[in-house]
């Protein structure tokens, strides 16, 4: 069966192109049809039998196409312009009595009659009626196939030539002569152009495109150089005989590619960050509740004031969050003083996976259970490539089984749901309140440093009522909602999507206990088992285990061995050792040597040695200064004492120096007695019973030694012997 303007195809081996036929009248008798070439652009109609094109089309050499080419064409009246309408009415004016006749126009000798009166009743020309009738009839029969086609009209995107005129709107240096200035673009010269833009403008100097005309009018049409005090100068023509900057901007607007061109200009990172195509969803990375948190840090637009006086400013804290991709979610945040670092992440996600219940109530604020329902562990964390990269983050996924997710370098866009948060509290909250600030301070104006009156508590507590009105309050309205959400008329906020989440899309969330997710949030590193302790961070540590054990006598003995330990940054008092797969911990309490350092942090550990590092590398000039000054004082002594002893040695043998040591060590004795004895001129000292009375100095050997001599006790006894052993003397009683 065929039908009224229908279409079908044409099956021929020997034409590329295939000739596709509309069907523009059937007889009521069913006998004839008449059918027109649509592509053909001198087309007639045609007359067949009805039967022979069922034959064809059953034998399947004709087929029905389905897509009209002419379909596009239909336009609604709101789309027809003015001059398109005026136009369209008067082609129908001109082809609609003869339409009106029915089979007659089909035949050509009638067609040719009825075209014949339309060209004497509205003056249009043969060739147009005809044409019009064409249209009508390849378009398929209806009005709107009549619209002229502006659209095809002027050559849009062909390049024009000219060989005499010069083309585009003459300027005003035309006016007084009536002759065209400039020139034409040729392919030469389009050629110059598009070189000096890739050269000048397509690059990371930032000129401008009118500076970049400049450059390559200088390089590329010059007409030689001259010189002009030493520096070499292009000459250029007269401006009329140069391309126009209007010109240069055509062809570099027509050619260029904007992705390239940015690109070269700012570079792929900018090009990713700031004009990237925004083709993705980020709610489509995740499938539900916890599939996918969100976390970063940001300083926050406000100075504190110490809780101990508020005349002390703190600075600025760290604020971190951490989202639920897929609800908006925000399940944990932490205001810190700590920068951005591993603790702040780990206190930001312990804060997430927290009875929030609890949390709030610690904080001075009641809330219900439903009102921040989140205090689980998530799928994966999404971060950028900081605080949660390395052997921290690996314990995540080996300890907490929580795949880690870093984005690329420089790629903030990729975590748009949270970098849009911190955007959402600094613009709307943390702006408005005092000592906050929004830009920078002008001169003359107070400075809002000094406007500060809130303590890290009571910003907490704020951040803590800003983050429940988001949760419960902020309306999602650009939120892509599924087909099952729309079903179930599901209100477009944050907790609302995180309840119909946890009941319709499970299996993200998981649960431990808060003491294994505290540990194993803990950064870990090693330590080394010496045998003064395990050594870690430059202090020494001790536990049961390791006396237990014996390690530091096997350390001793066999050397040191390293071990993984847990810490807290905060405080030193403590190290946790990981036994049997993280099931059991042993604490490890810090040294009786190192009692100085309890309550402080490993920064202020770390601190204090390096400082004493500093001052003993500074002690080092000072050493090596002394040194050289005790060697110098020194070696003058020596060749002093050297020089006399060496006079004094003249003409005497090795065997008479050897003689009489004792006698010249008794010598020697009496002299440093008299000569460092005290002396008391007060006449009211006196001098105690048995003091020794001074003796002149023995001149001969032989003469007996007048002295004091103390009562005999044994231990004078044992002296004697000892320095007869000595001095390898005998006994004389003997």
């Amino acid at each position: 069966m065929l039908l009224i303007n229908q279409l079908f195809e044409w099956h021929s081996l020997e034409e590329a192109n295939p000739q596709i036929d509309r069907v523009l009248w059937i007889a009521p008798s069913g006998t004839d049809i008449v059918t027109i070439d649509i592509n053909h652009p001198h087309a007639q109609p045609i007359w067949h039998k009805y039967q022979n094109l069922l034959a064809a089309k059953a034998a399947n050499q004709i087929s029905p196409v389905q897509n009209d080419p002419y379909g596009a064409i239909q336009l609604q009246d709101e789309e027809i312009s003015l001059a398109q309408r005026q136009l369209l009415q008067e082609a129908w004016a001109a082809i609609a009595p003869i339409i009106a006749t029915g089979e007659l126009v089909f035949h050509r000798s009638g067609r040719g009659r009825l075209i014949a009166q339309a060209v004497q009743r509205t003056g249009r020309s043969e060739t147009t009626i005809r044409k019009d009738l064409r249209r009508y009839w390849q378009g398929g029969q209806t009005l709107n196939t009549l619209l002229p086609r502006f659209h095809l009209c002027g050559g849009k995107g062909k390049v024009r030539t000219s060989q005499n005129s010069k083309r585009g709107r003459p300027t005003l240096l035309c006016l007084p002569t009536g002759e065209s200035v400039g020139i034409n673009v040729d392919a030469e010269v389009r050629e110059k152009l598009l070189t000096g833009c890739r050269l000048f403008y397509e690059n990371r100097t930032g000129r401008t495109l009118k500076q970049a005309y400049q450059l390559t009018l200088e390089k590329f049409f010059h007409r030689g150089y001259a010189l002009e005090q030493g520096v070499l100068v292009p000459i250029l023509p007269p401006a009329e005989e140069l391309p126009s900057f209007t010109q240069f901007k055509y062809w570099y607007e027509k050619s260029r590619s904007l992705s390239k061109t940015l690109i070269a200009r700012e570079g792929q990172r900018q090009f990713n960050l700031r004009h990237r195509p925004l083709e993705g969803d980020s709610t489509a990375m995740a499938f539900g509740p916890g599939s996918l948190y969100q976390i970063d840090a940001t300083i926050a637009d406000i100075y504190l004031v110490s809780s101990l006086n508020r005349n002390w400013i703190i600075g600025r804290p760290t604020l971190y969050l951490v989202i639920d991709v897929f609800s908006r979610l925000i399940v944990g945040f932490v205001v810190t003083l700590e920068p951005a670092s591993w603790l702040g992440a780990m206190l930001a996600l312990e804060n997430a996976t927290a009875d929030k219940v609890e949390f709030c109530r610690f904080n001075g604020i009641e809330i219900q259970e439903t009102e921040w329902p989140s205090h689980h562990l998530p799928e994966a964390i999404l971060a950028d490539r900081g605080e949660l990269e390395g052997y921290n983050a690996n314990n995540l996924v080996e300890s907490l089984g929580v795949q880690v997710c870093n984005t690329p370098p420089y790629r903030a866009d990729l975590k748009g749901i949270i970098e849009r948060s911190f955007r959402y509290f600094n613009d709307e909250i943390i702006h408005w309140l005092p000592g906050s600030f929004s830009k920078v301070k002008a001169r003359g104006e107070r400075d809002y440093r000094l406007d500060g009156v809130l303590t890290l508590y009571e910003f907490r507590q704020l951040m803590i009522l800003f983050i429940l009105d988001h949760n419960n309050e902020k309306r999602l309205d650009e939120y892509h909602f599924e087909e099952f959400m729309i079903q179930k008329n599901v209100a477009p906020y944050p907790v609302n999507l995180w309840h119909w989440g946890v009941e319709n899309r499970v299996g993200a969330l998981h649960w431990k206990p808060p003491q294994t997710i505290r540990l194993n949030l803990l950064p870990s590193e090693l330590a080394s088992v010496t045998r003064n302790g395990i050594y870690f961070k430059k202090l020494h540590y001790t536990c049961e285990l390791a006396f237990k054990e014996q390690w530091f006598v096997l350390a001793r003995n066999s050397g040191c061995w390293k071990i993984s330990v847990a810490y807290d940054p905060r405080r030193v008092d403590n190290i946790y050792l990981r036994l049997d797969g993280g099931q059991l911990v042993e604490v490890c309490h810090l040294h009786e040597t190192e009692q100085r350092f309890l309550g402080l942090d490993f920064l202020t550990v770390a601190d204090y040695y390096r400082r004493f590092e500093q001052d003993r590398q500074a002690a080092r000039t000072r050493g090596l200064q002394s040194k050289a000054s005790l060697n110098a004082k020194a070696n003058q002594i020596i060749a002093l004492a050297s020089a006399q002893a060496q006079e004094q040695r003249e003409n005497q043998s090795q065997p008479n120096r050897l003689k009489n040591i004792r006698l010249n060590k008794h010598s020697e004795r009496l002299k440093e007695r008299q000569e460092l004895a005290w002396q008391f001129d007060s006449p009211t000292v006196t001098s105690p019973p048995n003091s020794v009375v001074p003796q002149q100095p023995i001149n001969q050997v032989d003469e007996p030694i007048d002295e004091y001599i103390p009562p005999a006790r044994p231990i004078e006894k044992l002296r004697a012997v000892r320095e007869r052993t000595l001095n390898h003397e005998k006994d004389p009683n003997h």
